[in-house]
């Protein structure tokens, strides 16, 4: 949704936002206020893990279960369940099932596996950002949300072409919802550098870039064998450049599509009005 004035966009009798960036930039603190506020609040990353990715889960669960004897004969005798605990909050089970490439022994999966797993987010986060409508829609009619934010995951610029007009996520977001694009700083992206290093975690790219990078690092450590690879280095590396190619698709994603604030303007934000003001200010500057 575009609009021509702030006064057009606060007119709207139910209001509804998608906000988008990176990790660590505010968009689950911002969505919490709204909630806070009376909106419907729907996590993309939530609805990955609870809906298109929970097989896959607690599968991987199992499996890891069953390596104990103990645990397997439990397991088999249905004497116990395993589940996956997702949370807003607590999305663990989702970034360990996608797991990370490298040295078995150090915690790696086949780059094969790795590659098929991120097949399988791809998928699922391009679902999850397709039942938006059908979200908004359902908070209204079941629940009585007039308002509706969709807190989407920081991977959801990888999932979507900008330059492509038919592109059918950006599409659908933004014909239901008002894009905001949250922009870090440099003191950001050095303090993810800095937190990823010492808790590297998984992360989503798009199969051609990960093929690249994954290629670029072995030639740059000299590494022939993916078993001879660092899981944890790999993903230190491999998400700084991560980070310098996902800003510049998510500002043009922003310009095109819909607006952007800075993340210093988000700590001000402490109430429904605040939220509004800001972004009246930026529809009104465009």
């Amino acid at each position: 949704m575009r609009f021509q004035s702030a006064a057009e966009f606060r007119k709207l009798p139910a209001k509804a936002v998608t906000i988008m960036g990176m990790s660590g930039v505010g968009k689950t603190t911002l969505a919490i206020m709204l909630q806070q506020s009376g909106w419907f609040q729907y996590s993309v990353d939530y609805r990955i893990g609870t809906r298109y990715m929970d097989e896959a889960i607690v599968d991987n669960f199992k499996r890891e279960a069953m390596k104990v004897p103990f645990l397997a004969e439990l397991l088999k005798s249905d004497s116990i369940y395993i589940r996956s605990n997702i949370t807003f909050d607590n999305l663990s089970p989702l970034s360990t099932y996608l797991g990370k490439p490298g040295n078995p022994a150090l915690g790696g999966i086949s780059f094969a596996e790795y590659k098929r797993r991120q097949s399988q987010h791809r998928d699922a986060e391009i679902r999850a950002l397709l039942d938006v409508p059908n979200f908004i829609e359902r908070a209204r009619e079941i629940y009585s949300y007039r308002n509706f934010v969709c807190d989407s995951g920081g991977s959801l610029c990888e999932v979507v072409n900008p330059d492509d007009p038919n592109d059918a996520v950006l599409k659908s977001l933004s014909d239901s919802t008002l894009l905001l694009y949250i922009d870090g700083n440099p003191e950001h992206t050095r303090m993810l550098v800095d937190r990823f290093r010492k808790y590297p975690k998984p992360m989503y790219y798009q199969p051609e870039f990960l093929d690249r990078k994954w290629a670029e690092y072995k030639d740059l450590k000299k590494i022939r064998n993916d078993d001879d690879i660092v899981p944890d280095d790999f993903l230190v590396w491999g998400f700084e450049q991560l980070l310098h190619h996902r800003i510049p698709v998510y500002k043009k994603i922003a310009s095109k599509y819909g607006y952007e604030v800075r993340m210093e303007d988000i700590p001000a934000i402490k109430s429904e009005d605040d939220f509004m003001a800001l972004v009246g200010s930026k529809i009104d500057k465009r």
